[in-house]
């Protein structure tokens, strides 16, 4: 066997994903060479930009919400749940954590009352899809739908127009010396939401991989006639899930409209897509939470960066640098090829005896 033979073979061998970050690295060390051999360039805008404190501490503060939903995501949807309504919970959190916020004067109060209303919707859509087996896609649609709706229309009835005023952010948690870190300075200086994301990553991907309860919740989406027939409702399983689900979506949600101090309820409000996104990353991740992290700070990033590039003038249409994360993430998508979902995902089940 030739030696050419032997290294296509090797080539062939390669995951789609490995081949994916392989050429990204590789971009990305051509970009830093030619930003350190001509500072004044486009690529030095880069290399700047990407180097930057701030473009970290605008990359964590982005992730915080997109991040929490889409462990929510992962967890309904490995226990054969699809809820496609994140972007949903998102919206009904992020106002009522601003309206509780506002009525009681406590930011952590208000963060509270965001996750309780994220929690009730996820709890109306466990009742239709579980209970009532509704289609899956159509519900979460419809859990979108009401709360892109209902936010504005609640903020326009009780404030007289669809942005709430300002209440006090939680401010930002401090670690001397650390925060005074080249770069890496910004992982020590963030706001409480953001060392509550890392919390959650840790203890998701715990929760999942070595409790009991994770070995429920994938064997709910993997199989969930087997997990019937050990004596654990399918049901439960799924209801906590989802349940949870909301919980990890509202602190989302109230972390994004807590930090900014408002609710933004124009147009597509001021969660614009993260939901949506949020299920992009948790896909990406392969269902793994670290995964999902580390794809979402892929798109936060990305998305500090274009924000930062629009203010240096670098001869690149604004438009153009605006959905740069956009395609990035479509081209990623394309490239790693198709996660394999739960089995069971999206399908009902109806045990002979549920009730245990």
């Amino acid at each position: 066997m030739s030696e050419r033979t032997v290294s296509q073979g090797r080539l062939a061998a390669l995951s789609p994903r490995a081949i994916t970050a392989a050429a990204a690295i590789g971009a990305l060390l051509v970009v830093f060479v030619a930003g350190f051999l001509a500072p004044g360039s486009v690529a030095g805008t880069l290399v700047e930009i990407l180097t930057s404190e701030g473009t970290l501490s605008s990359a964590l503060r982005l992730s915080v919400p997109i991040a929490l939903a889409a462990l929510g995501g992962i967890f309904s949807e490995k226990a054969g749940v699809i809820n496609i309504g994140l972007e949903g919970l998102l919206i009904i959190s992020a106002f009522s954590a601003i309206y509780v916020a506002d009525v009681t004067d406590g930011v952590w109060i208000g963060f509270a009352g965001g996750v309780v209303a994220s929690i009730l919707l996820a709890g109306l859509f466990a009742v239709v899809v579980i209970e009532f087996r509704a289609d899956q896609i159509i519900a979460g649609l419809a859990v979108w739908l009401i709360a892109l709706g209902l936010a504005p229309f609640a903020s326009q009835v009780i404030y007289g127009r669809p942005n709430s005023p300002s209440v006090s952010t939680p401010g930002t948690i401090t670690v001397p010396v650390l925060s005074e870190l080249p770069f890496f300075g910004a992982l020590f200086d963030a706001s409480p939401t953001v060392y509550l994301m890392f919390v959650a990553v840790a203890a998701s991907w715990y929760l999942l991989n070595r409790t009991r309860f994770g070995r429920w919740v994938r064997a709910s989406g993997e199989n969930p006639k087997a997990l019937d027939t050990a004596g654990v409702s399918v049901s439960r399983v799924r209801y906590a899930a989802v349940l949870l689900s909301g919980l990890l979506a509202g602190m989302g949600g109230a972390a994004l409209s807590l930090d900014l101090g408002q609710f933004t309820g124009n147009g597509p409000t001021m969660v614009n897509g993260k939901g949506f996104i949020a299920i992009v990353a948790y896909l990406f991740g392969n269902y793994n939470p670290i995964g999902a992290f580390l794809s979402t700070l892929l798109f936060a990033g990305l998305d500090a960066m274009q924000t930062a590039l629009q203010l240096q003038n670098v001869g690149v249409p604004n438009q153009l640098i605006r959905v740069l994360p956009f395609v990035t993430v479509i081209v990623v998508l394309a490239l790693v090829g198709r996660t394999r979902i739960p089995e069971a995902a999206g399908e009902h089940y109806e045990s002979g005896d549920d009730s245990r």
